[in-house]
């Protein structure tokens, strides 16, 4: 550690001292004016407006007082995706995703998490206004909007907030804040593009298509849709059992592997609008609205005829009935995924005067998810039981208004105005749970003699777990800059918010930025934040099915809420708001040589994070309708520790004829467990995991040359060092993989004027990450939970024509 901390204080001051030399440099030269980047000795080209993280107006990313990134729509193109998960993956050092193959509903709801925080504790805004968050819970209960509904030919620019927002944005702004700005741009536009890995399979179809039209005196709406299709991926090996299992039966065609390790087969829609219409005077409507769906299908642990007892064994209860006659090599069950996304957003804004602005909007948004399950068995209920089940639905629907106000204040004593902004906001949540069959968590008659319950891979959602509950909260806040010299300005929010399940929380943030030379100034914040429970995670109960690593055995685990009367027995107690305390501190700086960039180092301190207890075995004589082997519950569990630096610099010049740009950008994180009551706390094996499940460096380095027709790119991604293990329940084994890099070229050239062509390679070197020795028995050949790709090369080409 004292290394580590070694080679991070040199790089800072290395950087530090080039961005002191920069700006001297930058003296030395004329000063580039406000709002503009010098670009090697041509004419100044305008440097990006942002509206994350500020109530001003025409702030850029060197005047801001908290670090943002912006990402255009050129950048966004740049990276082979249609999932905005990971073009942010590659944009964004800080930001990790995971594929998680065979996890459930997390196959199609991705966990992404900012600067190694919990997926739900980072702010998603459209046009400024909150995203809702998914259906889903997912890994150790989070909720998160899920950013792929959003569809990424029809985003402008997307606009990152690194620091605590919660005094300025409300609950969940905790790491950042993501700010989606959607197109606006007058014109039409048609692409397709296909892809496939060098290995052969994963192939992916996407057809997108928009228009941008202009509306009476000065409006404009833009339309999108976009069509997408990706085939499975399959990284497997056949499993030792399942070779054994065809030895012992030469007579059967077991298939080969009998399970798929990898992404999804995947089919999606996504559409929308957004625009702005001047009523008169300077009033004007706007409004956006996102609608997507998807139907995926993902494969589960196989089924060893030979040893899954829970499921082939034959019993008194249903003479004559073997599971075999239906399943004669074992099943693998077909978990299939469908989703709905819904996002309306309509407001006014105008003027009082010049200087004072309103604002008002109101929002809704659905995250609706149907479960279903085939190639299956309950097993409990014998002939009875169907082979294909409807699970059941999850829903989340959220409804908001708001009321903004921003007065620029002019005060004698000061060179320029202070800006307040204030206002309120009502946000009620909605979360609903749909049973599924009542085949599908039945406890048939078969129980007793041993065969499991539910539909076996994934239980349905009973009547007894079935309900929709709600949450109303009510905020106000005041957000105030304050110029109070040339060279220093200085920042104040707070935020009121009262919920209706457990009462107010209030928040405040300071922040101040100082000019030290035109081209060179130092910032910092210090901020409160806070993340309150959901619905969904105050009220709801689940079950789970696995299937043991070591014996491959399955299991049924129960998750409750904390309000359950056998959670309560078990320890429970009523879950209250995830508390921050963030610091951050840093310099930026611009040259007139074409250099610019920024350093930042944050602090982030969390109490009564949100996880899931430890596992309880069900005390006996208490009811167990479900039959669970075990169970825990939601719960404030542990207190962190989170620090980290961010790298970010870039450099454009010419070359030749052409035009060369060159980014760099690096992020350090470290998360540390410092106390708690339960499982994280009180378990090594459990506290290793979560401290070092994720690489604690992430770096991304490219060039982009444009030179007549062509635009070429090269870019390299270094993810370091990161642990995994089996989560196991006789016993953890641990597995540590090394830092990797990968390497991505593309090319595009314009046809025509309105003709381009796209090419590219993703893992141009073909690179895969060390075997994963501890899963190897279920056919797995890498880690389910890499934060990387696993499916090796991947090739792409694109069509697209503007008119």
């Amino acid at each position: 550690m004292t290394f580590q901390r070694t080679q991070l204080a040199s790089a800072a001051a290395l950087l530090t001292l080039n961005a002191l030399l920069c700006a001297h440099q930058a003296q030395a030269a004329d000063a580039a004016p406000a709002g503009a980047v010098a670009r090697d000795g041509q004419a100044d080209t305008p440097a990006a407006v942002i509206v994350t993280g500020t109530r001003g107006a025409n702030r850029t990313q060197f005047d801001t007082m908290a670090p943002v990134d912006v990402f255009s729509r050129e950048d966004i193109g740049a990276v082979e995706s249609s999932d905005l998960n990971d073009i942010l993956a590659q944009l964004v050092p800080s930001y990790v995703v995971q594929r998680l193959p065979m996890a459930d509903g997390q196959v199609f709801v991705r966990p992404a998490t900012l600067r190694g925080l919990s997926p739900d504790q980072t702010l998603v805004l459209v046009n400024g206004r909150r995203f809702h968050r998914s259906a889903l819970l997912g890994a150790r209960g989070a909720q998160a909007p899920d950013l792929a509904q959003i569809p990424t030919s029809a985003i402008k620019r997307i606009e990152v907030l690194r620091d605590g927002a919660s005094a300025q944005y409300g609950s969940d702004a905790i790491a950042g804040v993501i700010n989606i700005i959607l197109d606006d741009s007058l014109g039409s536009e048609l692409a397709l593009r296909h892809s496939r890995y060098s290995e052969g399979d994963g192939a992916g179809y996407e057809f997108n298509a928009k228009t941008g039209f202009a509306i009476g005196d000065g409006g404009r709406v833009m339309l999108f849709a976009e069509l997408g299709k990706s085939e499975p991926t399959s990284r497997t090996r056949q499993r030792a059992d399942a070779i054994a299992f065809q030895a012992a039966h030469p007579s059967l065609n077991v298939p080969n592997p009998v399970q798929r390790w990898g992404q999804p087969e995947l089919d999606s829609k996504r559409a929308g609008f957004n625009g702005s219409v001047p009523l008169g005077g300077e009033t004007v409507l706007y409004g956006h609205g996102l609608f997507g769906a998807s139907d995926g299908t993902s494969d589960f642990n196989w089924r060893n005829p030979d040893t899954t007892s829970g499921a082939f064994k034959t019993t008194s209860v249903f003479p004559g009935w073997d599971l075999r006659s239906i399943y004669p090599t074992g099943f693998s069950p077909q978990y299939r995924n469908e989703q709905d996304d819904l996002q309306l957003v309509a407001g006014l804004r105008g003027q009082f005067s010049d200087n004072f602005n309103w604002d008002l909007s109101a929002s809704y948004g659905r995250n609706r998810i149907d479960y279903h399950l085939a190639n299956s068995i309950n097993a409990s209920l014998g002939s009875a039981s169907p082979t294909a089940f409807y699970l059941g639905q999850l829903a989340q629907e959220e409804k908001i208004a708001n009321a903004n106000f921003n007065y620029e204040w002019s005060v004698a004593a000061l060179a320029r105005p202070v800006n307040v902004g204030f206002g309120a906001e009502f946000r009620n949540e909605t979360y609903r749970v749909k049973a599924g069959d009542a085949a599908a968590y039945a406890v048939g008659p078969g129980a007793a003699a041993g065969l499991e319950a539910n539909a076996n891979g994934a239980p349905g959602f009973s009547e007894r777990q079935a309900g929709r509950w709600g949450q109303d909260s009510y905020a106000a806040y005041l957000d105030v800059e304050l110029p109070l010299s040339a060279r220093l300005n200085v920042g104040a929010a707070a935020r009121y918010e009262h919920f209706a399940a457990f009462g107010s929380t209030t928040d405040g943030k300071l922040s101040a930025r100082y000019t030290v030379t035109p081209d060179l100034a130092v910032r910092g914040s210090y901020s409160t934040g806070f993340r309150a429970p959901t619905p969904g995670q105050l009220n709801t109960n689940s079950t789970g099915q696995g299937l043991d690593t070591k014996t491959l055995q399955i299991f049924t685990s129960g998750r409750l809420a904390a309000g359950d009367p056998l959670a309560v027995l078990l320890g429970a107690k009523p879950l209250k708001p995830e508390q921050s305390k963030n610091f951050s501190a840093g310099l930026t700086w611009k040259g007139a040589a074409g250099f610019s960039g920024s350093l930042d180092f944050y602090h982030i301190k969390l109490s009564d994070r949100f996880s899931t207890s430890a596992a309880f075995a069900v005390p006996a004589g208490t009811p167990n309708p479900l039959r669970y082997s075990s169970v825990s519950y939601f719960t404030n569990d542990f207190d962190t520790t989170t620090r980290g630096v961010d790298l970010v610099g870039s450099h454009l010049s010419r070359l030749g004829d052409g035009k060369l740009n060159l980014t760099a950008a690096y992020n350090y994180n470290t998360t540390k467990v410092d106390s708690g009551s339960t499982s994280l706390a009180t378990n090594a094996a459990q506290r290793t995991i979560f401290e070092q499940r994720l690489p604690r460096q992430k770096a991304t380095f490219s060039a982009t040359y444009d030179l007549a027709q062509w635009n070429l790119l090269g870019r390299v991604r270094h993810y370091g060092a990161w642990t995994d293990s089996t989560g196991n329940a006789s016993g953890d084994i641990f597995q540590r993989f090394g830092a990797i890099q990968f390497l991505d070229l593309a090319a595009s050239f314009k046809v025509k004027a309105m003709h381009t062509l796209r090419f590219g390679i993703d893992n141009v070197l073909n690179k895969y990450p060390d075997e994963a020795t501890f899963q190897a028995s279920r056919g797995l050949i890498y880690s389910r939970n890499a934060p990387y790709d696993t499916d090796g090369r991947n090739l792409y080409v694109e069509y697209k024509v503007k008119f």
